[in-house]
């Protein structure tokens, strides 16, 4: 009997150590909304029609909704091993979020990374955000919500560059690479730099499928601002085998202040394929402006402008407005209304995921609800 206690306390003691030493954590948000829109298309091609107004359950009204697992392990001398999986669902149909891979799907979409910590900022391996999308979300007002804001100006680019919107391997930029290294560096003074390399692995072939960008961002005093370089290589190719091809370049810079509730931002930015300039080459420029209320009500305004460099005739304008009222810590309520006037083969949506047929303006209206645990 004496036995079988003494192994249970060496068990116990295993366990209680372990779990002083290393943390893991199931997380995530749930995201759905009533959603409107006057016209919509089947598509992203540039050929779509518009199919007249859509009425029904959409996921997102502010992000996607995702689940994910996370944890950590200190390793001493304020080193730590860490780790992330997470992944996208659609909250209205149950199903994954898109890969890499035209129509393929996967578990963990958004990230699959391994990595360290310490003194010297952080480093992850895998599949990731990239640096550059966290750098618009902080000079956007709107945050880079899935309605009228920046991340959807910028996808309207990808759009409009020949992106079929069934995959994750845009032609401009980057929102997720896969077998990325990426170096996050601590703040100095609210300076922070971020570095990315994601080698391709093809056989004879060095800048195979590879990406690179540099981002700087800098915080502090109700001032953030930001400098983005993407550049990647067979980007949004049907090849089987990637030649090395440089066709995705994207820079943007990006400023927002806030002071006493009120928050201004503004940003341009310039996409194109470096291979083939003639047929991609767009501009962006955004404007925005919001106001805390209190610490439960947020109203944001957005205005985003895109033109193509080449043909003056295809240029798009979108306004977005929306209010979020916190129930609780958790959980958000919202509404918003956008409108977005397309010209020429410009189709730039308001709401992540829902087409609109090139050089048609549309309107849209949603009201959501978003719950993390």
């Amino acid at each position: 009997m004496k036995r079988k206690w003494s192994a249970a306390g060496v068990l116990a003691l295993f366990a209680s150590a372990s779990h002083a030493q290393s943390s893991v954590t199931l997380y995530g948000a749930i995201d759905s909304g009533v959603f409107y829109q006057s016209t919509a298309a089947s598509s992203f091609a540039p050929n779509a029609r518009d199919n007249g107004h859509v009425f029904g359950l959409k996921d997102g009204s502010l992000y996607g909704s995702f689940w994910g697992i996370k944890g950590s392990e200190d390793i001493g001398g304020g080193y730590r091993v860490n780790f992330r999986l997470q992944g996208v669902f659609n909250s209205s149909t149950g199903k994954l979020g898109l890969a890499d891979t035209t129509g393929g799907v996967a578990v963990f979409s958004q990230q699959a990374t391994v990595g360290l910590s310490g003194p010297f900022g952080t480093f992850d391996a895998g599949r990731q955000y990239t640096p550059m999308i966290y750098a618009m979300a902080d000079t956007d007002v709107r945050s880079a919500q899935y309605f009228g804001s920046i991340l959807g100006a910028w996808l309207g680019l990808n759009q409009v560059a020949g992106w079929p919107g069934t995959n994750t391997n845009v032609p401009i930029g980057a929102l997720y690479d896969s077998n990325a290294l990426v170096y996050q560096s601590p703040k100095f003074h609210g300076a922070s730099v971020a570095l990315e390399y994601a080698p391709g692995g093809v056989p004879g072939q060095i800048q195979g499928g590879t990406r690179e960008s540099a981002v700087l961002r800098y915080s502090n005093y109700g001032l953030n601002l930001s400098a983005v370089y993407y550049n990647a290589h067979d980007t949004n190719l049907a090849a089987a085998r990637p030649t090395g091809l440089d066709n995705n370049r994207f820079y943007y810079f990006g400023a927002k202040y806030t002071f006493r509730g009120i928050s201004v931002s503004a940003s341009y930015g310039i996409g194109k394929n470096p291979a083939s300039p003639s047929l991609v080459n767009y501009e962006m420029i955004s404007g925005g402006l919001g106001y805390q209320f209190t610490p439960f009500l947020r109203v944001t305004s957005g205005f985003y402008y895109l033109k193509d460099r080449n043909n003056s005739a295809n240029h798009s304008s979108e306004y977005a407005v929306g209010a979020e009222y916190s129930l609780s810590k958790r959980t958000i309520v919202s509404a918003q209304v956008g409108y977005v006037a397309n010209r020429g083969a410009m189709n730039q949506t308001i709401m992540y995921g829902q087409p609109v047929a090139p050089g048609v303006s549309t309107t849209a209206a949603m009201i959501g609800l978003r719950h993390n645990f």
